[in-house]
């Protein structure tokens, strides 16, 4: 039975998506009191076992361990976790309730850090200034009586979906993979709040969520677990979205995210620009809404399940790359949106997110050309990448000693049968030296020495299981397993603009507008961010078509530049529209556009003569 816990608070107009495995791990702990919402990765349950005794201990909650050896443990650990969660911001909100309103408790940070024409701000501030003691008091019961946490949300990226096996060898049911365990551990957690899927469709996890009542209405129409989609683009909405309706689920959010300008994997699209995908939501989020509403009502009333008493709400939201507030007011005001995600700069708030000393160091003084797209992830996704990092440290120190590759340990990326049917990790040393061997034995015997490129692009991939979470357990003085200290860090390119270290006031406080934390490099729109980070890409691809005709087709790579140039198109139709608030800002904007097309139409010549 889950227990409401406040998880739909609307007060604030940004959440803090989920970042890397162990960089937002804890973060509701921190944030969740002062109304603001983020996202927690589950899919690294023995990163999850260890914060769990951590948070218990130091929380004063008895901490029971559950080991590998016990029946469904990987569930089993999410769900206690998660549980923990959900008990410590529940104390946390009992002991914020009872406080005086003095300045520097936490409820005064509640109300404080809220935006300036909220409601319930507006409110405070009467409070504040109100002199008749009883009228004062009675305002001071009306603001406690609003004090709501931020949602304790889960992402599970439904392409790390491995089987298991038993200890003796033999496979799991498909309800024990990775990511379905995961789904168990989330839906069986006591309190109210929701999954967040990101990376495309699964359907057997999809339709394995039919089998917890959590995601269907109860008999008052309301549901216990929501679920989020995190797409890139209108058509993937509306495809996931009616999937999930017909077995009676509904989406309660679209979360919106930059196929490029983001952290972490970058899911590039066909060119689609963020303005328009944003544009067609806008424009169709109604009728999505209605035609998912009477599918899923359909699927509920075959099914014999308690229905819906009115149509629930489906928000829109949207993440990656927004930088500043007024970035951030436009999405909101002119693509109606329900918040909007700031992930890569709360890395730079040791309040909010575990970044190591040395990490956060580093990377507080980075400059731009510190963060790149790579090809290190074993998914074969490009992924944003940090130069300085322990991780890229250590990867080219073992490719110099002739050890290319990491040790696999806990195996989540081991998808790759190539050299059996045993898969591995491209990342692990072991496919990496078989992988190698090859590459050399093919080159033998064709009467050539392996291409140094071959064998980088071998070396490229490297270990996320251990490095995406080493972090945490190093800030919190964890010891990482196996002694493998080198973190790896993956900040969307947005945050080249922001250098130093912040306090949670401070990052709320620039989203908002009451701040300005960027640096004094020059940077340009988001949406201009985006446009150039999708033109080095389309070149990136180009240059592979030249060597690879036969895999990158020249449809594809045009069907690709033709998108920018409509995108390029639509921008300039709303530019009025964009609040650009800094002198020259327009003219700027209109001639980054121009050398944008000016780029692509060069392309489609080079294109064509090919």
């Amino acid at each position: 039975m889950t227990v409401q816990n406040g998880c739909c608070n609307d007060l604030h107009t940004f959440h803090i998506p989920v970042m890397g495995l162990g960089f937002s791990i804890d973060t509701p702990i921190k944030v969740a009191r002062f109304g603001v919402s983020s996202v927690v990765s589950v899919m690294e349950d023995h990163l999850i076992e260890r914060m769990r005794e951590l948070h218990s201990r130091s929380h004063g909650f008895e901490y029971i361990p559950i080991s590998v050896k016990d029946d469904d443990y990987r569930a089993r650990r999410i769900t206690a976790y998660l549980d923990l969660m959900g008990h410590i911001v529940e104390r946390q909100m009992d002991k914020l309730k009872k406080e005086p309103f003095v300045a520097g408790n936490d409820i005064a940070t509640y109300f404080e850090s809220l935006p300036e024409n909220s409601a319930v701000r507006t409110k405070y501030e009467c409070m504040q200034s109100e002199s008749d003691a009883v009228r004062k008091a009675r305002l001071q019961s009306e603001l406690r009586q609003q004090l709501i946490p931020g949602s304790i949300d889960v992402n599970i990226m439904t392409k790390l979906d491995r089987l298991n096996y038993s200890e003796s060898g033999e496979e799991l049911p498909p309800e024990f993979s990775d990511a379905s365990s995961a789904l168990r551990g989330f839906a069986k957690s006591r309190f109210n709040s929701s999954v967040v899927f990101s990376a495309g469709m699964n359907p057997r996890l999809f339709a394995y969520c039919t089998t917890f009542d959590e995601f269907f209405p109860d008999k008052e129409g309301k549901l216990a677990k929501k679920i989020i989609l995190k797409v890139s683009d209108f058509r993937s909405a509306a495809i996931q979205g009616k999937f999930l309706a017909k077995k009676g689920l509904w989406v309660s959010e679209f979360r919106i995210e930059s196929g490029l300008n983001c952290g972490g994997h970058a899911f590039a699209t066909d060119g689609s620009l963020m303005g328009p995908i944003l544009e067609e939501f806008k424009t169709r989020r109604s009728e999505l809404s209605g035609e998912l509403y009477d599918i899923c009502s359909a699927a509920l009333e075959k099914s014999g399940r308690f229905a819906f008493k009115e149509r629930p709400a489906m928000k829109v939201t949207a993440q990656g790359g927004v930088g500043t507030y007024h970035e951030h007011d436009f999405l909101i005001q002119y693509y109606r949106l329900d918040s909007v995600g700031w992930g890569s700069p709360f890395l730079l708030v040791p309040e909010v997110t575990n970044v190591d000393d040395e990490t956060l160091g580093r990377l507080s003084k980075a400059k731009r050309e510190d963060y790149f797209l790579s090809n290190s992830s074993p998914l074969g996704v490009p992924f944003n990448n940090f130069r300085n990092s322990s991780s890229e440290e250590q990867r080219l120190s073992r490719i110099s000693k002739g050890r290319p590759g990491s040790p696999c340990y806990k195996k989540f990326l081991a998808f790759n049968t190539e050299f059996g049917p045993s898969p591995l990790c491209t990342a692990s040393r072991q496919y990496q030296d078989l992988k190698i061997k090859q590459a050399k034995a093919k080159a033998a015997s064709a009467g050539f020495v392996v291409a140094d490129q071959e064998l980088s692009e071998i070396a490229e991939k490297d270990c996320l299981c251990e490095g995406l979470g080493a972090s945490a357990l190093i800030k919190n003085g964890i010891d990482p397993p196996h002694k493998l200290k080198a973190v790896t860090i993956c900040p969307g390119p947005n945050l080249a603009y922001f250098t130093g270290v912040f306090s949670m006031s401070d990052m709320i406080g620039h989203i908002y507008g009451r701040k300005n934390l960027l640096n004094t490099h020059t940077r340009p729109h988001m949406f201009i961010n985006e446009l150039l980070l999708n033109i080095d890409y389309l070149k990136s691809e180009q240059g592979k078509y030249e060597t690879d005709p036969v895999t990158r087709k020249p449809a594809q790579l045009e069907l690709f530049r033709e998108n920018l140039m409509k995108g390029i198109d639509y921008y300039r139709s709303i530019i009025q529209r964009i609040k650009l608030k800094e002198s020259g800002a327009v003219d700027q904007f209109l001639s980054n556009l121009a050398e944008a097309a000016q780029l692509l139409t060069g392309m489609q010549l080079a294109l064509h003569t090919k």
